[in-house]
């Protein structure tokens, strides 16, 4: 299963309007982040009904508690935009 895949079902339980989960990886080739694997820097665009009533930091850290800390760990550089 790709990391794309994994962000994807971590994020369904968000029950997203709108969900795009973008690798930008390649543009950070050769970066100090860069790991090599392809799969280090990500932005996802997210609506999520249930993020409305949040503050920014609340999403930020609902998103970051949907992935988890296995996918957290892989992940280097993570976007958030929130439609």
């Amino acid at each position: 299963m790709t990391l794309e895949t994994e962000i994807r079902q971590a994020l369904g339980r968000l029950s997203p309007a709108q969900l795009d989960v973008i690798n930008e990886s390649v543009l950070h080739s050769g970066h100090a982040g860069d790991d090599g694997s392809g799969e280090s820097h990500w932005r996802v665009v997210i609506k999520a009904p249930q993020l409305d009533d949040m503050s920014r930091i609340g999403r930020h850290r609902a998103i970051h508690e949907a992935l988890g800390k296995d996918i957290i760990g892989r992940i280097h550089a993570l976007a958030i935009d929130i439609q």
